[in-house]
């Protein structure tokens, strides 16, 4: 197999919003033996796929002489929940110092989305040649974690007996906090609310991440000076002090810890000095801010489930206009958009056994009108296997139902709705559910589907509605709570905005990784949100 190695475009390979950065660590088992007199000495070699080729973004040291490595050297890569970032990773033994791969004895790759190896955290998988057939025995583990310090403190502050600075009245009290900087300066990182006319203020709690007050470094001293607010701007120093996170977190609501605020100037100057008053740390606490990432580190899976609109409307699937047509090239809109969301949603589902419905049909043998069926027409087991199985089920069932209504979307809602709840009662971060609704037009049940998407609003869910074909869709607007807040019919409001609508239309003649940007890009958002607001911290987190 011949490899080159293609320049990385210049700046970070992914798109502009990066969830997080990825730590990929490597290791190797049984690799195959290219050297005759000893072992190989195995280096390991990351690629992407980018616009189609294959991109070297990072390389391992060589571990001499070694079948079973474990590499020192980590990867680092940008994480994008709404791409499908395609990785390879393909080992080699190192026979010279040329850096052209080439040069060097293939000992087997293996290829995967980054998707995969963070919804499982580690993979163990066999390393094949470019034949396609395993490596001999060779292996390869790679294991992920997230690299960020998600660490956040909040601190609730006070004074008491403040200096007085102004003339006519008390002081307008406020604090700065100020961390070393790399050129050895001090560097504000956060200022308070200025409390008026008071020599005891109280100072409002605030939260802030550990890596913005003190590098994360609970022992590192920051600087907290305390001013006398001038409308101005020139405010008097009141005083100052120097102090740790470590130090402060001894603060407790039984037992605040009181640090005195010196004045350099007034200290020098007067031999009776004391202070310039006392600053309180009433309380202060370390917790973590879970990222999405986390959640799917410690092991929540997304449930994904697909809603079909077969109403009338589509036209008859085997006249060309339709929208369920499906041309010679083997799609359509309706399989575009299945494709789109599938195939990312899939990597974070352990079984990828996804349940696809569809509404608005007559279906054999009585030719009733549906609005929750199974495409594959088995209502106890209704789970296709990969977006592949969708497509498939699709395809098969289109000749055996009418096409009728009306739209109706407050069924597919409440079914999915229903496991959602059933996942609450586990009262862990395990189980996130995506509803993907497909259609053409209007909604007929526009009270009962506002209802239904204020209810599940309070459970794992997540909806997502792409628009086929030409259609008004300014009623799926309503539901997109992005410029209001969704009500009921009864006037309950909705507690967070669950659902993302986009017309397909705006993505005909873009590429086919723009829809899934689209329509994932506040996923991870809303399910971060969810468990916060539930108090759920990931199943494997670690205490702060």
């Amino acid at each position: 197999m011949a490899y080159t190695v293609t320049p990385a475009p210049a700046g970070p390979v992914g798109s502009q919003y990066c969830v997080c950065k990825v730590e990929l660590s490597i290791c190797g088992q049984n690799l195959l033996d290219r050297d005759v007199t000893s072992k190989s000495d195995p280096f390991c070699v990351l690629f992407m796929e980018v616009n189609g080729k294959w991109v070297e973004l990072d390389r391992t040291e060589t571990a001499v002489n070694n079948l079973n490595p474990a590499f020192a050297k980590k990867f680092i890569v940008d994480y994008h929940f709404e791409e499908v970032q395609k990785l390879k990773f393909a080992l080699f033994d190192q026979d010279k110092s040329s850096m052209q791969l080439y040069e060097h004895d293939f000992l087997g790759e293996f290829s995967c989305t980054l998707g995969m190896i963070v919804s499982s955290k580690k993979i163990t998988r066999t390393l094949l040649l470019g034949n396609g057939k395993p490596a001999g025995k060779g292996m390869i583990t790679i294991a992920a974690q997230e690299l960020s310090d998600n660490r956040v403190i909040t601190l609730s502050m006070a004074g008491r007996k403040l200096d007085k600075k102004d003339l006519f009245g008390k002081s307008d009290p406020f604090l700065e906090f100020y961390k070393p900087g790399d050129d050895g300066k001090w560097m504000l990182v956060h200022r308070t609310e200025v409390i008026k006319y008071t020599l005891d203020p109280v100072w409002k709690p605030f939260t802030v991440p550990l890596v913005s007050l003190c590098d994360g470094d609970v022992e590192k001293l920051i600087k907290v000076m305390c001013y006398d607010y001038d409308s101005d701007g020139g405010h008097d120093f009141i005083g100052e002090f120097q102090t740790s996170v470590a130090r402060m977190c001894e603060a407790q609501d039984a037992s605040p810890l009181e640090l005195e605020c010196i004045n350099p100037k007034k200290q020098k100057k007067k031999k009776n000095y004391k202070n310039s008053g006392i600053i309180i740390v009433k309380s202060c606490k370390i917790t973590r801010d879970f990222s999405f990432l986390d959640y799917i580190l410690g092991g929540c899976q997304l449930m994904f489930t697909v809603g079909i609109d077969f109403t009338a409307s589509n036209g008859n699937p085997r006249d060309p206009s339709s929208l369920h047509y499906i041309n010679p090239m083997g799609t359509n809109e309706y399989l575009s958009a299945i494709w789109a969301v599938g195939q990312i949603i899939q990597d974070y589902d352990s079984d990828k056994m996804f349940p696809a419905l569809g509404f608005g049909a007559q279906l054999p043998p009585d030719w009733k009108v549906s609005h929750e069926f199974a495409i594959n027409f088995n209502p106890t087991n209704p789970f296709c296997s990969g977006v592949e199985g969708i497509v498939q089920a699709y395809s098969a069932c289109l000749p055996h139902i009418r096409f009728y209504g009306p739209t109706n979307f407050s069924p597919i809602v409440n079914h999915v709705a229903r496991f959602a709840a059933q996942a609450t009662q586990q009262d862990a971060a395990s189980q996130y559910f995506i509803l993907l609704i497909i259609t053409d037009g209007v909604i007929s049940d526009m009270d009962e589907t506002r209802h239904a998407v204020v209810q599940a609003s309070k459970l794992p869910m997540s909806i997502i509605i792409i628009g086929v074909g030409n259609a008004d869709f300014a009623a799926m607007e309503f539901l997109d709570g992005d410029s209001r807040v969704l009500r009921s019919y009864t006037g309950e409001e909705a507690v967070r905005d669950i659902v993302q609508f986009v017309p397909f239309r705006d993505f005909r003649n873009a590429p086919k990784e723009t829809l899934a940007k689209a329509v994932l890009a506040e996923l991870p958002q809303q399910v971060v949100q969810y468990f916060k607001h539930q108090n759920l911290p990931p199943i494997n987190s670690e205490p702060a």
